[in-house]
């Protein structure tokens, strides 16, 4: 199954709508990720490009007659649908119910702001598994995993003073949903608003002990 597929996306391409460019102009970043569904390729497609801005949908390509003995699709129902995400493309492929995501891959959102954060994770947590939501990880609706980071987590984490790094470290494994504030103590600082009490008790233990 995976080598038909492969083989029309390489030779045949499907049957591209809308007079849209060949496959190959598409892929506008070096590296595209390629996402393997069942058959929700193009609802996952209008899902991630409603949340992220400078997003779009730019083909969408059709199983055709041939090969239907191998892969088995009907033929014109969505085989790619190629698009972008605040300018990296991607390509989501109905390929079958051979494959499933999990957590070892994942895509990093860096964010600036602490409603930055707030924005995709509610967005791409909706219908997601509760249970996938630990350490600014979340799993969204169709599996795929996302971190949902705070631009200033990675400087905490490589602090020369290791006590501090250790400390934000610490914190983090008590979150699901990652947030940043500046403090006056040592000036950026992960804190646990919106998260459970005894998360937001943890964290204030360590802000005291710190002082």
């Amino acid at each position: 199954m995976l080598e038909a597929v492969q083989g029309l996306l390489g030779a045949v391409g499907g049957s591209p709508e809308n007079h849209a460019p060949a496959y190959t102009d598409l892929m506008k970043t070096k590296i595209s990720p390629c996402l393997w569904f069942d058959h929700q390729a193009e609802d996952a497609a209008r899902f991630y490009t409603g949340i992220f801005k400078d997003s779009k949908i730019t083909a969408i390509s059709r199983y055709p007659e041939v090969g239907q003995e191998i892969h088995g699709k009907p033929p014109g129902s969505v085989l790619t649908v190629a698009f972008e995400l605040n300018g990296q493309s991607f390509t989501a492929l109905n390929g079958g119910p051979v494959f499933k995501f999990n957590e070892a891959v994942s895509f990093q959102i860096e964010c600036e702001t602490q409603e930055e954060v707030d924005y995709y994770w509610e967005r791409l947590s909706e219908g997601g598994a509760p249970q996938a939501q630990q350490c600014g990880w979340l799993a969204d609706k169709f599996g795929l995993s996302w971190q949902v980071v705070p631009k200033v987590l990675p400087e905490m984490l490589t602090d020369p003073d290791t006590a501090k790094s250790h400390r934000a470290f610490q914190a983090m494994l008590q979150m699901k949903k990652l947030g940043s504030a500046r403090l006056p103590d040592n000036g950026l600082r992960v804190t646990l608003d919106g998260e459970p009490a005894v998360c937001r008790n943890i964290w204030q233990k360590e802000i005291s002990a710190a002082d």
